[in-house]
């Protein structure tokens, strides 16, 4: 019966479609998904249980009407997907994508990293010079390349932020060098245009994944050397104040991925302002419980509060990354 029916979440959703298809088939499909995909919809097969037959029907279904509706399947010119990721995207984010996409082997070293654990690429990359550090970071996700910041000794964070902000372009025989050092081997264009790495928004992106206390700490470091510099990352950064400024329909999208007492804590720290536009966007019901809730609650720490932002902030830019919902940019008109 359709009413007996869960509302599944997208990673939900792939991870039924895998575990009805077979494990060779499933197989082949994860082979084309990145590691954080890979471990996200894993997990879900491994935890979902008592899957009903209606719910594996109306899954099956979404997948048949979304194929059916494709129209670009064939196409494979670079000039095709440029555009496509360019209107999808904006020039610069897709700038950096297509980068990636349609140099080639030029980063397939640096690729293979994103499926080590961040103590693992720690390893290999501690004893390097702070440049090809800083390089490394930016080619991995944010959340990821946070984690790998975060085990460097304090008074090494804010220069390896400071080099990924200031990065600009990196020549064919530098990742050539670096791939070396990384002990992959590939064959690259000595005559191809330099890969966009790093830069501003780079930096601001990792420093959202970063424990609080260790962002303020860099910030200020970086901002005692240089101020201008500081200032820029910091407009660039998308904090849970921010959310304020998107729609109503990605704020409910946004909720159904969060647990309740999540959100509770998370609004324990927000302004009135903020609260209300999750509120407004709840039932009625479930907006006078949570209020209830929220000036029931007791004192709680600083900390768990940040804890529990941060954790909707990176479930908000998952959802972001998968085009699910729009998140405003902290400067101007762009959007992450």
């Amino acid at each position: 019966m359709a009413e007996d029916v869960r509302k599944l979440s997208g990673t939900e959703k792939a991870a039924v479609f895998l575990r009805s298809i077979g494990e060779a088939d499933a197989a082949e499909v994860l082979k084309h998904m990145s590691p954080k995909e890979v471990q996200k919809v894993g997990q879900a097969m491994a935890t979902l249980q008592n899957v009903t037959r209606e719910e594996v029907q109306t899954v099956l279904g979404s997948f048949v009407a979304t194929v059916e509706q494709e129209t670009g399947l064939g196409i494979g010119s670079h000039d095709y997907v440029r555009k496509m990721l360019v209107g999808a995207l904006g020039e610069d984010r897709a700038g950096s994508l297509l980068d990636r996409i349609l140099s080639g082997s030029n980063t397939n070293g640096l690729e293979q990293l994103k499926w080590m654990d961040p103590r693992g690429i720690y390893e290999v990359i501690r004893l390097e010079h702070p440049q090809i550090i800083a390089i490394v970071c930016s080619f991995l996700d944010a959340d990821q390349a946070a984690e790998v910041l975060a085990l460097f000794p304090e008074r090494d964070q804010s220069n390896i932020v400071l080099r990924i902000a200031t990065l600009d372009g990196v020549q064919p025989a530098a990742l050539t060098e670096l791939n070396e050092i990384l002990e992959k081997q590939f064959s690259g264009n000595a005559g191809a245009q330099t890969t966009t790495v790093g830069g501003l928004k780079t930096a601001a992106d990792i420093l959202n994944f970063v424990d609080t206390t260790v962002e303020a700490a860099i910030m200020e470091r970086i901002k005692e050397s240089e101020p201008d510099l500081g200032q820029s990352i910091e407009d660039l950064m998308f904090v849970f104040d921010n959310l304020i400024d998107i729609d109503d329909r990605s704020v409910q999208t946004l909720m159904r991925e969060i647990q309740t007492d999540q959100l509770q804590l998370a609004l324990k720290g927000a302004d009135e302002s903020l609260k209300d536009k999750f509120l407004n966007n709840m039932s009625q019901r479930a907006a006078e419980m949570m209020r209830d809730d929220l000036e029931a609650m007791g004192p709680v720490r600083l900390s768990d509060v940040e804890a529990a932002q941060k954790a909707i902030l990176a479930t908000a830019r998952n959802l972001a990354e998968k085009g699910e919902i729009m998140l405003g940019g902290g400067a101007g008109d762009d959007y992450i």
